[in-house]
């Protein structure tokens, strides 16, 4: 009886399960754990890694638009300077312009008086010398039309000095008449024009005016003028006001001045340096 009860413990002790097999299971379980773990790991690195990547990218970009930028206000600073240089060139001119305008006008006063009394003192002189009524008064009334026909002349030039002047020393026309006047003195070319509608262009010489507007309760006007190939514009100007710019082909600058504005028109001239353009009475229509 005990021998069989022994035999039957040892079937069942042959036929029971290792005891690695569970340790291997539980190992098995841990590095399959582990490795899904490090394989999670590892998408989200790979995640994160094309976002950098992509930030990376988006860096570039803007860096470069960054660089393009800084090239451009490189470029604007060079022209600006450039620009600066030829204001600060054109004020120095301008400056002397101005001097030099001031001392001819009171030369110009001083030479006028002084010739008008010079005048007159013949005059007399020569009245008092001649002897016999009738001699005296035929050559009186000869000398009294040459003396009236200077006096009107030195009227006409007193009166172009009673003008108002410009910073620059110019003298400014009103009107036709006064421009006239100024002609006369021979110092500089005036062009008239009269631009009657918005939009409307008139060419003066290598100049082309364009009406931008105008505000008749307040005398304001609005133009655009095109020289050497650039345009510029000058707003809410008023009237008697002269406007002055230069071109490449001369020193001394040109005037613009506006005498009426009317409802969307201006009337005036523009005055330049002696033989810049043929004097004319206007300009041509563009």
């Amino acid at each position: 009886m005990n021998e069989g009860t022994q035999q039957i413990d040892s079937v069942s002790e042959a036929q029971a399960t290792p005891r690695w097999v569970p340790l291997a299971v539980v190992a098995i379980a841990v590095i399959s754990l582990a490795a899904l773990g490090i394989g999670l790991s590892g998408a989200q690195r790979a995640a994160g890694a094309e976002k950098a990547l992509d930030h990376v990218s988006t860096l570039e970009q803007s860096v470069a638009v960054l660089s393009k930028r800084l090239a451009q206000a490189e470029e604007t600073n060079t022209q600006l300077q450039g620009d600066l240089s030829v204001v600060t060139d054109r004020l120095k001119l301008t400056q002397d312009e101005l001097s030099r305008a001031r001392r001819q006008s009171k030369q110009l006063r001083a030479d006028y008086t002084k010739e008008l009394e010079e005048i007159e003192t013949a005059v007399k002189s020569e009245l008092a010398t001649k002897a016999g009524a009738e001699e005296i008064n035929g050559r009186f009334g000869t000398l009294s039309g040459d003396i009236a026909g200077v006096r009107g002349d030195l009227d006409a030039a007193r009166q172009g000095l009673q003008m108002a002047r410009s910073e620059l020393g110019t003298l400014i026309a009103r009107n036709h008449e006064e421009i006239e006047q100024l002609r006369r003195l021979g110092q500089r070319d005036y062009l008239e024009f009269t631009l009657d509608r918005k939009g409307s262009k008139q060419k003066l010489a290598d100049v082309v005016l364009e009406l931008r507007g105008t505000n008749t309760k307040k005398n304001h006007f609005s133009l655009a003028f095109f020289v050497d190939d650039m345009r510029l514009e000058k707003k809410n100007r008023a009237i008697n006001e002269p406007i002055f710019f230069y071109t490449r082909s001369t020193r001394a600058p040109y005037e613009l001045v506006v005498n009426q504005v009317g409802k969307n028109k201006v009337v005036g001239y523009m005055s330049m340096p002696k033989g810049t353009a043929a004097p004319s009475g206007s300009g041509s229509g563009f």
